[in-house]
């Protein structure tokens, strides 16, 4: 069984940085993505990294701030994360697709992810 467990959530202010890191079992070419939540919102996607690394996706709201990498020896994703605003305040969830491929067009949908983290916190105050 895939097991993924975040870290590296905490309270940062306005403009700060953090780093997410995903540690994840025997899944080194996998699309693997990062998601966040809010209890007002849907699961949205942030970036997703497939392809065995090949090509990495993300969400417009996040392009140019956001960046995901993987680290095959280690079996771990990261997503470091620059120029934070209060609306990047979320639960961060590393989730495993279960194929090669992200798909360009559906890297962003929670429904097609078959394996997920228990979730970090991310706290971005003004």
């Amino acid at each position: 069984q895939v097991h993924l467990a975040e870290s590296g959530g905490g309270s940062v202010q306005a403009g700060g940085s953090l780093t997410l890191s995903c540690a994840a079992s025997g899944l080194s070419f996998n699309c693997m993505a990062w998601f966040r939540q809010t209890p007002a919102k849907e699961r949205e996607g942030v970036a997703a990294d497939g392809s065995g690394g090949r090509r990495t996706f993300y969400a417009d709201s996040v392009k140019g701030r956001f960046t995901i990498s993987r680290d095959r020896a280690a079996n771990a994703i990261y997503l470091q994360m620059n120029s934070l605003t209060p609306e990047d305040t979320a639960t961060y969830y590393c989730a495993n697709k279960g194929t090669y491929s992200c798909a360009e067009e559906s890297w962003y949908l929670a429904r097609d992810y078959i394996s997920w983290g228990q979730g970090t916190q991310v706290t971005v105050s003004s």
